[in-house]
């Protein structure tokens, strides 16, 4: 049996590992699904089709599952799930995804979610992201590895954040942040590239040489968002060991909306 605190309110269908732990006064619906090693402390709710990995660590008073807030939302079995090892602090709201895109809304693994974080349906976060306090994200954004969203940061709907990127405080992002840039302000502006932090995740100086170099095409040169991407292109001709960071600049530049375009 999983450890289930006796004012809990379980749903016999769901499906909980032997090891859980289940605080008192949580919720749990009948379409949930939770794996080994993961505790869910007092008055979470965690309702409709969700499913969440092993060794996550949920705090108290937390709302995951419920119905997304979209007035076209029609009652469809759309999901939420939660990969492995994160932890999600208290008051944060996570909802299901919805018919109108990829009808989840998925949470990968190793994320530290601090408190007051909301996830609006069909949002797809990575790995090893940190969510600062109040960090709110509108539908559909998309939030690679690595990103770290400063306290307070906002996100509009259809946004992407490029792996290894990095918002400050009270950050309001109305376009896409590509990969490994740093922004502030409302609305943000590009500020510099995340070198600290990519020296803590072990590139190597040609590695961030690279990078330096996407920073200057991109946002120095005074170029096109398509020429600057030509340019990024050719960075790691003759070099192997550039390819991994030029194609993951290259590959999110590719899918820039003209009408959105980029955190300038």
């Amino acid at each position: 049996m999983a450890l289930i605190h006796p004012s809990a309110l379980v749903d016999p269908a769901a499906q909980l590992h032997e090891s859980v732990s289940v605080g008192p006064f949580t919720t749990i619906g009948p379409h949930v699904r939770i794996g080994a090693g993961t505790t869910v402390a007092a008055h979470c709710v965690i309702e409709g089709h969700t499913t969440i990995g092993e060794q996550n660590q949920i705090f108290q008073f937390n709302s995951l599952g419920a119905v997304p807030q979209d007035k076209k939302y029609a009652g469809e079995p759309c999901e939420l799930v939660i990969g492995n090892r994160n932890v999600i602090r208290e008051f944060c709201t996570f909802n299901i995804g919805t018919v109108g895109d990829q009808g989840v809304t998925r949470v990968g693994d190793d994320n530290w979610i601090m408190a007051y974080v909301h996830l609006a349906h069909d949002c797809q976060v990575g790995n090893h992201t940190i969510f600062a306090n109040s960090t709110q994200l509108a539908g559909h954004v998309h939030v690679g590895d690595w990103t770290i969203l400063g306290g307070f940061t906002v996100v509009h709907q259809f946004c992407r954040l490029g792996a290894h990127s990095f918002t400050a405080m009270n950050s309001l992002l109305f376009a896409d942040l590509p990969p490994f840039v740093m922004c502030q302000g409302q609305p943000a502006q590009a500020r510099s590239m995340n070198f600290e932090g990519l020296k803590r995740r072990g590139f190597t100086p040609a590695q961030i040489q690279a990078v330096k170099a996407m920073h200057k095409l991109l946002y120095r040169d005074g170029l096109t968002l398509e020429q600057a991407a030509l340019h990024i292109q050719a960075l790691d001709e003759g070099q192997d060991d550039l390819q991994a960071v030029v194609a993951l600049m290259t590959s999110f530049l590719q899918d820039v909306s003209p009408q959105r375009g980029i955190v300038r």
